[in-house]
């Protein structure tokens, strides 16, 4: 199991467990996640949720780079495994609240962008490094743009691995809604969720469709487009691993 899940009190703490790989997504973890939040739906025991990442280094970095995932031909279709990781992508009206300790990056933010809101360590990071490698940053930057104001999520996904986007601008911004001190977000993030877990479970999750639905026509629209940006301006599978394995012998660039 690479997803760990704890309930008590009405909350569920959903833990990415695979601290040796900075809680990389691989397709065992992406299963599993999408069978936890479909759960969720039906355990009445489940009010609110919390997911974090184990370690304390990273919450998540995204897709396995060891994951192959056969495209197809078409740039109008995407077989991507991050695309069901998230609550909402699930059909979840259940609150879900984010724990970020340490890095944060690329796919980690279909799951940022899919939950209520984020709570962050002093020490978390944000980036996307899609560019970097030569892949369009689609589905992340729609997901982020969402939650961030344009010109910060376009200077985040548009320069690559050459930015950061540290805790404290992450909460001037409105990305992080409360700031904690190091390896405490996952410990506020329960205290958040337990007092949301105590209102009316079906006023809350009604409240939770209203808000999402204040935004879900553009969100989905945006989406839609994101399969054919993908196949149209990504480098080959080939020259991103080159681009990856050049980076890895030289963390400096």
């Amino acid at each position: 199991m690479t997803v760990r899940i704890e309930i008590a009190d009405g909350v569920a703490l959903v833990t990415l467990d695979r601290p040796e790989r900075h809680n990389a997504i691989d397709l065992d973890t992406a299963e599993e996640l999408t069978a936890a939040w479909r759960a969720f739906r039906f355990d009445d025991s489940v009010r609110s949720a919390v997911i974090t990442g184990a370690g304390g280094r990273a919450f998540c970095t995204g897709v396995d780079r060891s994951v192959d995932v056969p495209q197809p031909p078409s740039p109008y279709s995407l077989d991507d495994p991050l695309l069901r990781i998230g609550p909402k992508a699930n059909d979840l009206w259940k609150p879900v609240i984010a724990a970020v300790d340490g890095m944060a990056c690329g796919g980690a933010f279909y799951l940022l962008g899919e939950a209520e809101f984020i709570i962050a360590s002093q020490t978390a990071t944000f980036f996307d490094p899609h560019t970097t490698y030569g892949m369009v940053s689609a589905y992340e930057s729609i997901h982020m743009a969402q939650r961030m104001p344009l010109g910060e999520i376009a200077r985040l996904s548009l320069m690559g691995t050459a930015e950061r986007l540290g805790a404290a601008r992450a909460h001037e911004i409105g990305l992080v809604s409360e700031l904690t001190a190091p390896g405490a977000a996952a410990e506020v993030a329960l205290r958040r969720a337990a007092a949301v877990a105590a209102q009316p479970t079906g006023a809350v999750q009604g409240t939770v469709r209203a808000l999402w639905a204040a935004k879900e026509a553009a969100r989905a629209q945006a989406l839609a487009q994101a399969p054919s940006l993908i196949a149209l301006g990504s480098l080959p599978p080939e020259r991103q691993a080159e681009l990856f394995a050049a980076r890895k012998r030289d963390p400096a660039r």
